[in-house]
Parts: structure tokens; sequence; C-alpha cells
């Protein structure tokens, strides 16, 4: 197993119980709610920060948390995370180069582990619809509590449809402004075809100024220590 540190910034108030939040609709989706993909429907959403912290906030409440990078076409971890010392991702596994464990990182984040994407193969979705991909799934359920894997866009290549067939739900990360309705419609129904059971959706982006009730109230006792928020209905930044 590899071993890697994580510099994470540290999440104001708002975001923390914004992401507790999300922890718990997941939670009380049902017993049976295990392993989890985030998708977005164009790239630049935040689904990668998002999904990623949603891993984070698991782990802290106990669970043995695996998080997959399994954007093999364009990993936003890799650079985010300096995984230059990280010799082997989830690529490595589908190719049939690396075992289960020799692909995982354990961080310095209390039972959270990570495996990243890897080299970009030539057929990544060929890749996702062999046995290999079946194998990592089970692998992956025998050994954590809950499995977080942040897919690519579902409006772009095909990849989150085959990843939808072997997880147990989806969350769907919305940017608040940077598309229609009816695009989002369209990758809701895109999904549904595909058999994906869509727990939920993430509207990011949202710019919290402390409008309403609980902005004021917020605002006038959190607001002084943990500045300006600007995040997602359910957490942290997007992606930039």
């Amino acid at each position: 197993m590899q071993e890697l540190s994580i510099q994470q910034d540290e999440l104001d108030f708002r975001s923390k119980e914004a992401f507790k939040t999300l922890r718990t609709n997941i939670e009380f989706s049902g017993s049976h709610i295990q392993t989890i993909f985030f998708t977005s429907t164009i790239p630049n959403e935040g689904k990668s920060t998002v999904s990623f912290d949603c891993a984070c906030s698991f782990a802290e409440a106990g669970k043995r948390v695996l998080f997959v990078d399994a954007d093999l076409r364009k990993s936003v971890l890799k650079s985010r995370y300096k995984s230059g010392r990280v010799k082997y991702g989830f690529s490595h596994f589908l190719v049939g180069k690396n075992t289960f464990e020799e692909v995982i990182c354990e961080t310095d984040i209390p039972n959270l582990y990570l495996v990243f994407s890897g080299p970009v193969p030539p057929n990544p979705s060929e890749l996702l619809i062999s046995d290999r991909f079946n194998e990592f799934v089970e692998d992956a359920k025998a050994n954590f509590d809950m499995i977080i894997i942040d897919a690519p866009p579902v409006g772009s290549v095909i990849d989150a449809a085959i990843i939808s067939r072997k997880c147990d739900g989806g969350i769907l990360v919305i940017g608040s402004g940077d598309i229609s309705y009816r695009i989002v419609k369209k990758a809701k129904e895109q999904l549904e075809v595909a058999g994906c059971k869509l727990l939920g959706c993430v509207l990011n982006k949202i710019e919290a100024k402390g409008k309403g009730y609980y902005g004021k109230y917020y605002g006038k006792y959190y607001g002084k220590y943990y500045g300006k928020y600007y995040g997602n209905y359910y957490g942290n930044e997007s992606d930039r």
C-alpha cells in the first residue's frame, strides 16, 4: 500500500456543516448505500471538490472510506495533491498490472484512503466495462465502509453511465449559473436510462451573503470568525 500526505485547506464552519448535512442525507438514503459516484453535466462544476470533501466528512465520522479518482481522461486530483511520488493508480489496476492493495494510498487523514486515476489509457470506456472494474468494486466493498467515486462529467463521455451501473447510487453536482435546466434534465435522464439510482443533487457555486433568517444568524455569530462564504448548497468551493 502506498502512502500520501494531503495538504488540504481547512473548511469554514458553513462548509463543514453543509457536508455533514450531505453525509446525513446519504446515510438516510438506505443502509445498503455503500458505493456512491459523483458526476456533473459539464467540466468545472465542482464535482471533484464536492466528492472529495464528502469523503473526508465520512472519514471524520469514523467510516473507513475509499475515494476513487475514476476520471481517467482528465484527473483534477493529480495536480491538486502532487501525486508524483504515487507510483500506481486506477488505470494500472484496470489493465492488470497491479493488485488492489498496490494502487491504494493510505493518507494522513484518519480513515481516508485514496486511489489516483493513474496514466491516461487509450480506451477508458472499455476498461470500465471490463471484469477488472467489477473485481475492483467487489474488493472495495469487502474492505471499506464507504466507496466514493469521482466520475467524469456525464454530458461529455459515457464513462459516468458505465460507472453508475456498479454503484448503489449517484450524486449530480450542478454549478449554479453554469448550465441550463434543460441540459441538467437531459443528463439526469441519461443516468436513469443507464439504470442509475440518483440519490440527489448538489447545487454548487452559491454565494451566501447572509440572506434570510439563517443567513443573518450565521453571519452574526460566525461571520467575524470565518469571513465571507462562497460555496455550494452542501459545502465547499468549486473546482477552479
